[in-house]
């Protein structure tokens, strides 16, 4: 019997699905929205990138777990984070982030709730990175300037991180694959075939960032990739943020949806 190289993660005390855009460092809003303005009750929330983690020092994240926890735990609900540009992928190895109601979880990672059976792939490139970087760099001189060091380990806050591209592997797609009849998709970026398709936002970007346009290519080849081994075996939600719009099609019989800020979606 092989050893699964992918993490999984079962649910059965909820019976709702629901799927969250980027909320970019919003996490007491999303409670809110959650368990007082939509008065959700034995829910699962899975936030399909950009959360927000890495910008503040990691006490700040558990003081929001905290602040939540009780509110959450009355609904019974809870909140998966996959990871996004906008996110220190060192939060998302499944312990970093690791509580009852509110879980950051790795790529390729299973969840099993509510009947589905959701593969979770995270990861995209940022069109602002050149800022991103250069934004950093002055904050370091700053602090140099006035004799203050910035700690340097791998969950001290920053602007941008490297490894935040998507990756694809083909192995533990394969396992997985031989182990589960997936039938929904949340990523934080998308197939090429997905809207946005064109680039017209980023121009500015992309002249300060020549490697930019290729890089997204090789983004969006990467979740190209994940969906050919998925094609016809019964995926019917695909569901995605990233692009701070909302859309949607079926295309092959799946539902692609792309989810705005804060935008939910329940998969029923």
């Amino acid at each position: 019997m092989s050893i699964a190289n992918y993490h999984t993660y079962n649910f059965p005390d909820n019976q709702c699905l629901v799927v969250c855009g980027d909320i970019h460092g919003e996490f007491n809003q999303l409670v809110h929205k959650l368990c007082v303005q939509y008065q959700m009750r034995n829910t699962t929330c899975i936030v399909a990138g950009d959360c927000g983690f890495g910008f503040e020092k990691k006490e700040y994240y558990e003081n929001i777990v905290r602040r939540n926890s009780k509110r959450m735990s009355e609904a019974n609900n809870r909140i998966v984070f996959i990871r996004g540009n906008h996110d220190n992928p060192a939060y998302f190895d499944g312990q970093t982030f690791a509580h009852k109601r509110f879980l950051a979880i790795p790529d390729y990672s299973i969840i099993n709730v509510c009947n589905h059976v959701v593969l979770c792939v995270g990861g995209a490139i940022s069109v602002d990175r050149s800022y991103r970087i250069s934004a950093w760099e002055q904050n370091i001189r700053q602090h140099n300037r006035f004799g203050h060091s910035i700690d340097e380990n791998v969950l001290s806050p920053n602007y941008y991180w490297r490894n935040e591209a998507p990756f694809f592997e083909e192995n533990r797609m394969s396992q997985i694959l031989a182990e589960y009849a997936i039938d929904t998709v949340i990523t934080h970026t998308a197939p090429s075939f997905c809207e946005f398709q064109n680039k017209s936002g980023i121009d500015t970007w992309i002249i300060n960032d020549p490697q930019l346009v290729p890089d997204i290519h090789d983004e969006r080849s990467t979740m190209d990739a994940i969906h050919a081994m998925l094609k016809g075996r019964g995926v019917t939600h695909w569901c995605y943020g990233h692009f701070h719009h909302s859309w949607h099609a079926a295309i092959e019989g799946t539902l692609f949806k792309m989810l705005d800020i804060m935008e939910l979606y329940e998969i029923r």
